[in-house]
């Protein structure tokens, strides 16, 4: 009787030591405090609210007390938005529409409406202003369609004549899409180049390859051409070896740019792993070869790494004085982990992260976009009606922090 109770007790400790090796070294949790910058904890849980810290400031800037302020609500999924005048906003639903909120009002009728693959995570998603919008009037989409496999998505420019969005011009298009990872955010950067996120369209191997669109990083002209210092002639892949990259900007005074990075959903890689890379010219940033904390020779791994996953959707880097505090950090929308995200970047080491923090008192569910608008404040929108949120009253919204 004795040897068997000798023996069940040592098949449950190696069972015990087994499952805690497993989740230490394969799903990365408990491997790092936050002081290491691998985030390991759920933003929903009690730990992770403990290991962000309040916010210190670097030198003596003013510390700006905010408050959350709704700009807009009744949405249904808006998935990006941009300010074409101090006093109008157009909003993307993902569902197809283009909304407009001038004076603070959000017009009953969107200005216009596409048809789009709209059967999950895809849909109407990116959108940005030409560096001439005052003179153009331009501005930049990024949709996905096909009522069947295969999914796209496709880059088109339009021309806001005020009533209407018009002129329509496809800048690039049958960039391999899927209802997951389908990427699409669009942003100019400092060098007047459009740049496109592109998830790896559920061909995770495909990420590698410099053939296929998907899981990268594109660089184009405004009109759709090809620049001649991209790092292969020819082609638009700026970066490569990406999962679904969804937020990217530059830094304000050393251009450096950085991007966000929904890491593996468990039935494509182990669960957690959402990242925040630099992003640089003709590098290769592992996916799937490698993801969460993991190294080969050849390849980036992440500056920063979240497990479990917090959905990282957006991300800009805050440029204005309203918030003395926050200026030239970087932000970011969480959908799974709620809230906003805000990392402080070393003035004197570029690429080094000093600190990162979940922003206090934001309690609104699931962050998507997240923009700098003309006044100063910082601009966001809810996910709460995309099907995995739960939705609150008036959902979803536009909502702002303002000075207290």
């Amino acid at each position: 009787m004795n040897k068997k109770i000798i023996v069940i007790f040592l098949i449950l400790a190696v069972l015990i030591f087994g499952g805690w090796w497993f989740v230490k070294d394969y799903l990365a949790v408990g491997s790092n405090d936050f002081s290491s910058f691998n985030i390991n904890d759920d933003s929903n849980n009690e730990d992770f609210k403990q290991k962000i810290s309040p916010s210190t400031v670097s030198g003596n800037a003013q510390i700006v007390n905010y408050k959350t302020e709704s700009v807009a609500q009744g949405l249904q999924v808006p998935w990006s938005l941009v300010f074409t005048s101090k006093n109008r906003i157009l909003v993307t639903e993902r569902p197809g529409r283009i909304r407009v909120i001038e004076n603070g009002n959000l017009l009953p009728q969107p200005i216009r409406t596409f048809t789009v693959s709209n059967q999950s995570e895809e849909g109407l998603m990116g959108m940005t202003t030409d560096p001439d919008y005052d003179k153009n009037k331009y501005i930049y989409l990024c949709m996905a369609y096909g009522e069947s496999e295969p999914i796209f998505d496709k880059v088109m420019r339009v021309t806001d004549k005020g009533s209407e969005l018009s002129d329509d011009l496809v800048i690039i298009d049958k960039i391999p899409a899927a209802e997951f990872h389908a990427g699409c955010r669009l942003r100019f950067g400092p060098d007047s180049k459009l740049y496109v996120s592109t998830g790896d369209a559920r061909q995770k191997e495909r990420a590698q390859d410099l053939d296929f669109l998907g899981g990268k990083i594109l660089r184009l002209n405004a009109d759709g051409t090809i620049p001649a210092d991209n790092p292969t002639a020819g082609s638009p892949v700026y970066s490569y070896g990406h999962r679904n990259p969804q937020g990217f900007d530059w830094h304000p005074v050393t251009g450096m740019l950085v991007a966000t990075e929904h890491g593996p959903s468990g039935n494509d890689g182990p669960g957690g792993g959402d990242e925040l890379n630099i992003i640089k010219s003709n590098q290769n940033y592992g996916w799937p070869e490698i993801s969460h904390q993991k190294t080969k020779a050849g390849m980036i791994s992440p500056l920063l790494e979240w497990t479990p996953a917090i959905a990282p959707a957006s991300g800009m880097f805050y440029k204005g004085l309203v918030f003395p505090q926050f200026t030239n950090n970087y932000f970011f929308g969480m959908l799974r982990g709620t809230g906003i995200v805000r990392v402080v970047f070393d003035e004197q080491s570029p690429e080094k992260v000093l600190k990162t923090e979940k922003l206090p008192d934001v309690n609104v569910g699931r962050v998507r976009d997240i923009v700098e608008g003309p006044d100063g404040f910082i601009y966001f929108t809810t996910s709460n009606k995309d099907g995995r949120g739960k939705a609150n009253d008036g959902d979803d919204h536009i909502f702002r922090l303002v000075p207290e």
